[in-house]
C-alpha cells in the first residue's frame, strides 16, 4: 500500500510536489492538501488523476507523512497535529524550525520523525558525518538578488533598502538563529546547515544583496577534524517566488522518495 501524504500550502514548493506524486511515485499517495485559497487549488488541482481531498489543517495528521510548504507564518499549526499523532513530519520552514525545538522533544515523546530535506543547499551529508566528530567552524555566505530579500523583516527592522543598489550589499553577518528570524523566507537552507553541523549559534551567517545577481547562491566552508571543504551552489530561483530556489520542491520529492525507497544514496 505505500504512505500516504498530505501537503499545507500549493505555492512554489507544494505544487510542483503534488503534481509529481500524482504523476506517480512508488510507494507514496497524496491525499490530502491544506489551503488559504480553496478555488485556486481546485483550479491547480484540475486535471490531477487522484484528486487530493481539500482539507483543514489538522486534518492532514490522517496521513502518514505530513508535508510543510507554507508561509513559516503557520509553521507550528501544521507541525504540531502531525507530530501529537506521531506522523512523519517534512518542514520547507526548516528556519522556523530553530526558535521551536519543543517540537522536537514532543516528536520523541509520541513516536514522530521531523525530516529536513536538503533543500536549496548541498553537502549536509559531510556536514553532518563530520559532525561525528569535531567541527571547529561553519560558515555560510548567501548572496541573492535584491528582490529575493526584498521585505526580510531584519531588512526593514534595520532600514536597509535593497532595491536601488548599484553594487553588493552585505546585509547581515551574524549566527544562524538570528538570520533565520530575520529572513523566514529565505533562511531555510541555514537553519538545515546549523542542524545537521554545530548548532544555530556557532554557525555564522553572511547574507548578500547583489544587484548582478540572477541566481540565489550559497557557499558553505567547514573546518572540522575529519575535512576541511567548501561548496558553492548557485540555484535556479522559483518563476512563482523568487525566494524559493527552483531546487526545493525537487529535494523535497528526493526526500519522500528516499522514505520508501528500497535503495538509499547518502548518510
Amino acid at each position: 500500500m505505500g504512505k500516504t501524504v498530505a501537503i499545507a500550502g500549493l505555492g512554489a514548493i507544494g505544487l510542483p510536489l503534488a503534481r509529481a506524486l500524482d504523476a506517480g511515485v512508488d510507494g507514496l499517495r497524496l491525499i490530502a492538501v491544506a489551503v488559504r485559497d480553496p478555488i485556486k487549488a481546485r483550479a491547480n488541482l484540475a486535471g490531477f488523476q487522484a484528486m487530493p481531498r481539500i482539507v483543514e489543517i489538522p486534518e492532514l495528521s490522517e496521513a502518514d507523512i505530513v508535508v510543510e510548504a507554507a508561509p513559516a507564518a503557520i509553521f507550528e499549526r501544521v507541525a504540531l497535529p502531525a507530530l501529537e499523532a506521531g506522523r512523519i513530519f517534512i518542514p520547507a520552514s526548516a528556519g522556523a524550525l530553530l526558535p521551536r525545538m519543543h517540537l522536537a522533544k514532543l516528536a520523541r515523546q509520541t513516536g514522530a520523525r521531523i525530516v529536513i530535506p536538503t533543500g536549496a543547499i548541498l553537502g549536509l551529508d559531510a556536514v553532518r558525518a563530520a559532525a561525528e566528530s569535531a567541527i571547529d567552524s561553519v560558515v555560510i555566505e548567501s548572496r541573492k538578488p535584491p528582490a529575493a530579500l526584498n521585505g526580510a523583516p531584519f531588512l526593514e527592522k534595520h532600514g536597509i533598502g535593497v532595491m536601488k543598489l548599484n553594487e553588493p550589499l552585505l546585509v547581515f553577518d551574524g549566527n544562524a538563529l538570528d538570520a533565520a528570524a530575520g529572513f523566514p523566507a529565505n533562511m531555510n537552507v541555514v537553519a538545515a546547515l546549523a542542524l545537521a553541523g554545530i548548532g544555530p549559534i556557532r554557525t555564522r551567517v553572511r547574507i548578500w544583496a547583489d544587484p548582478g545577481a540572477t541566481r540565489n547562491s550559497h557557499t558553505v566552508t567547514v573546518e572540522a577534524e575529519a575535512a576541511r571543504f567548501t561548496m558553492t551552489i548557485e540555484n535556479v530561483p522559483s518563476a512563482d517566488n523568487p525566494k524559493t530556489g527552483r531546487l526545493t520542491a525537487l529535494s523535497m520529492l528526493a526526500c519522500l522518495r528516499g522514505l520508501v525507497s528500497s535503495l538509499k544514496v547518502g548518510s
